[in-house]
């Protein structure tokens, strides 16, 4: 089946996308199949700071800076976003607005120098976007928390926790991960819209704040969203486990870095790969099997296999959707698409903690695309899984 091609919004929005994006095409302005190419799209200078759009021009690296929520370079998502978001496990969703607000920013308690903050975060990654995608409408950014830090102001000292009043309360969250659709660009894969989408991981729990302020570490990534389902579509290409920076300044360079770096095309065409592939009942129940038995292998043997990152609850529930998912489970035959499949694990993995959600999504796409190739080739390390 061949995908559709990918929506873009103008003929100015296609001149400005990476060489990275390259094969991305607009029905509405072409009706040529063939590679459209700039080389010449973006250069990094970190000497300078500069990026270079093909232009002698200088951009600033300064966040974007978002006093109301309802910017006009943001709309409202829709409201099957809202319906069903991209995390769940223990978490909430808040506003952009309600973490510039409400929440107090964390220190490093031995020279009371700031921690970037969440909210800046999300803003350094709006900015990076908007350079890349300058012509691009921005989903408004959907942020979810959690592991609230509760605190009060001085004078509440001696009141009791039922009695504080709000402006004594004070609170941040300790881990915070979020999401920006660019919903001008779009795939279609087996009937599945997949939108562009960039985001990120948050987690203090990483940082010694009761040191001395040093590097701060980030997680990013770039990929595509299920907007049937909204599971994220993650490969390794696309995503940094590990941004560290000292200032939002690093912080963009960085994640402009990760965004160039991104092959769109061999992401897009691995997925639509996985719909070559399908697993018997038989199949999927032996997966299932060997999947249960992978963390209580003796060390010695789980060296010599393909890492899973997922647990037993993960592994539970996609042998339930397996025969109750609406839009992925078995058909009338008991056969699965590796696709299929693969959105079965991106699903479950809703359930994880903030702290191991992109590393988890990441190892269910390697993990799928190692299933299809032991379907075809029964001498690589995943046939364990089949056998």
């Amino acid at each position: 089946m061949e995908m559709e091609l990918t929506k873009i919004r103008n003929e100015e929005t296609l001149s400005h996308l990476p060489g990275a994006f390259k094969e991305i095409i607009s029905p509405g302005l072409s009706d040529s199949s063939q590679m459209h190419i700039n080389t010449s799209f973006i250069e990094f200078n970190l000497e300078n700071r500069s990026v270079n759009f093909g232009e002698d021009t200088q951009v600033l690296h300064s966040p974007v800076i978002l006093n109301d929520i309802k910017d006009p370079g943001l709309h409202e998502s829709s409201n099957i976003i809202q319906k069903s978001p991209f995390i769940e496990a223990n978490t909430e969703e808040v506003s952009l607005f309600h973490l510039k607000e409400k929440c107090v920013i964390p220190v490093f308690t031995k020279d009371n120098e700031i921690t970037l903050s969440h909210q800046e975060f999300i803003e350094t990654a709006l900015s990076a976007i908007t350079k890349v995608f300058p012509n691009e409408n921005l989903d408004t950014p959907e942020i979810r928390v959690s592991h609230q830090i509760k605190g009060r102001t001085p004078d509440a000292l001696h009141i009791a926790a039922k009695d504080l009043q709000e402006h004594q309360r004070t609170s941040y969250f300790e881990r915070m991960a979020f999401i920006i659709r660019i919903p001008g660009i779009t795939e279609t894969i087996n009937g599945n819209k997949l939108s562009l989408t960039i985001g990120g991981v948050r987690s203090y729990s990483l940082e010694n704040l009761y040191n001395k302020k040093t590097y701060e570490k980030f997680k990013f990534f770039i990929g595509f969203q299920n907007m049937v389902c909204c599971n994220l579509c993650v490969s390794t290409d696309g995503f940094q486990s590990e941004i560290r920076a000292m200032s939002y300044l690093d912080l963009e360079d960085k994640m402009l870095q990760v965004i160039q770096g991104y092959n769109i095309n061999h992401h897009l065409n691995s997925m639509k790969n996985l719909l070559e592939y399908s697993l018997s009942e038989s199949d999927f129940a032996q997966i299932i099997g060997k999947a249960r038995l992978y963390n209580y292998l003796p060390k010695k043997e789980k060296v010599l296999i393909p890492e899973l990152l997922l647990n037993d609850g993960h592994i539970n529930a996609v042998a339930k959707d397996y025969y109750q998912d609406e839009s992925f489970c078995r058909n009338a035959n008991g056969d699965i698409s590796i696709w299929e499949f693969y959105n079965l694990l991106t699903g479950s993995n809703k359930t994880s903690y903030v702290d191991t959600f992109l590393e988890r999504g990441v190892n269910a796409f390697s993990f799928s695309d190692g299933i299809s190739k032991a379907l075809s080739d029964g001498s690589t390390n995943y046939s364990w899984f089949l056998s």
